[in-house]
């Protein structure tokens, strides 16, 4: 999308812009010569995530932006407060928030230790809130004020919930300050919108997730979520607050036809991976449950149970090296079975549950489970379109995907 230079000029105030999407949001804003304030947590290099505060503004203005790179934790009133009092001194004011900082932990509810839980409530719902707070006294001020926060659709479907109730609520906690403030100050013209991606955008942070062999080709730039959140910060309130908007739709009611573009691999032809909380790009069926049981071949257990057996035939210590992780499958059916392959020591799988205790549990319908032993599935993908749960450590279950293609070409 080709920058107009609607934002020449205007102070945007980015949480957590060190990096992925709000440093691309940044670099699309400079090039129309605005004013950038970084407010993340990376002052020095993270061990295992590209980006500082620094590095980006040093890009922003290569780019043909002005940066006010600030070291923030926008859990931290004070800080928050002093970032933004530094913004409006140095540029005069604030015309645009982008909340993207945010926080994520796809565990369970007994998984979920309060340490985390706050951690995400405080980063995504509280920080969001408290951003907002702190920069809309000198938005009221602007001629063309915007908060966009980068959050879901609210979707009340229990599949968004079941698997991850703290991380759900945290995120719809960003959204329901969209709801809210939308219409508290729309009497003073300010924007105040979502933006979501349709599929999962590729980052160092997707990497550390699901691994690069699970992501990188399934996934989209950060690209398309920055021309995607330009369009939405140069509409002017009559056209668009109180909107929960998905990237790709925003782009194409832009005009923009072309997202192979945006494409991480673009030599990719396969699906991508949804992003959550969009029921409307889930892949179905078209069967109720009891129609999915009865479409189920009788040897579907023997063909499981062989799939197990095989693989207990091609462990072997060094097969096993370097995962150091048991998994427990659930193959929901009539009567849930139970497998395993324990690989926490020479390595061993078989039927039934294992004498160590699981460090990730994998649950999924016969078909789809051998599907993901085929290679005709990826973890990844069945678990952000929710034809896998995973319950425990999701790092340790992505791993799986490497196992599974060592085992595939030994048999």
């Amino acid at each position: 999308m080709i920058n107009s230079g609607k934002l020449n000029g205007k102070t945007i105030f980015i949480s957590g812009g060190s990096r992925g999407i709000g440093k691309s949001i940044a670099l699309k804003a400079a090039k129309d010569g605005a004013n950038i304030v970084i407010a993340a947590k990376t002052g020095v290099p993270h061990p295992k995530l590209p980006g500082t505060v620094y590095s980006v503004a040093k890009e922003i203005e290569e780019a043909g932006g002005k940066c006010l790179p600030c070291v923030v934790d926008i859990r931290e009133e004070k800080q928050v407060l002093e970032a933004v009092e530094k913004a409006v001194s140095t540029f005069g004011g604030i015309d645009i928030v982008v909340n993207n900082a945010s926080a994520i932990s796809l565990t369970g509810t007994l998984d979920t230790d309060m340490k985390r839980y706050d951690l995400m409530n405080n980063i995504n719902a509280r920080g969001t809130f408290l951003v907002s707070k702190a920069c809309l006294p000198y938005l009221k001020k602007s001629k063309s004020p915007h908060i966009l926060n980068l959050s879901p659709p609210i979707n009340l479907n229990p599949n968004w919930f079941r698997d991850h109730c703290a991380y759900t609520m945290s995120k719809y906690g960003m959204s329901m300050c969209v709801l809210g403030m939308s219409e508290e100050f729309r009497k003073d013209k300010i924007c105040v919108n979502a933006l979501w991606p349709r599929t999962a955008i590729y980052s160092a942070a997707l990497e550390m997730l699901s691994g690069p062999d699970s992501s990188r080709q399934v996934s989209r730039k950060p690209e398309i979520v920055a021309d995607a959140a330009y369009a939405i910060l140069c509409r002017s309130v009559e056209r668009c607050t109180g909107q929960f908007l998905v990237d790709d739709d925003v782009l194409r009611e832009e005009g923009v036809t072309d997202m192979e573009q945006y494409l991480n691999d673009p030599n990719y032809k396969g699906d991508l991976m949804p992003d959550f909380f969009l029921d409307g790009i889930l892949p179905h069926d078209g069967f109720t449950q009891g129609q999915v049981q009865s479409k189920k071949t009788n040897g579907a257990e023997d063909t499981i149970e062989k799939i197990f057996t095989k693989i207990n035939t091609h462990l072997t210590p060094e097969v096993a090296k370097g995962t150091n992780a048991c998994f427990l499958f659930v193959v929901k059916g009539d009567e849930d079975r139970t497998y395993y392959v324990d690989l926490t020591g020479n390595g061993e799988a078989g039927k039934g549950k294992p004498s160590t205790k699981p460090d990730a549990t994998l649950t999924m319908e016969a078909d789809k489970l051998e599907e993901l032993f085929d290679g005709k599935l990826k973890a990844a993908d069945a678990y952000m379109s929710g034809k896998l749960k995973i319950g425990g450590s999701l790092m340790k279950a992505m791993k799986l995907e490497k196992l599974m293609k060592l085992l595939k070409a030994k048999y």
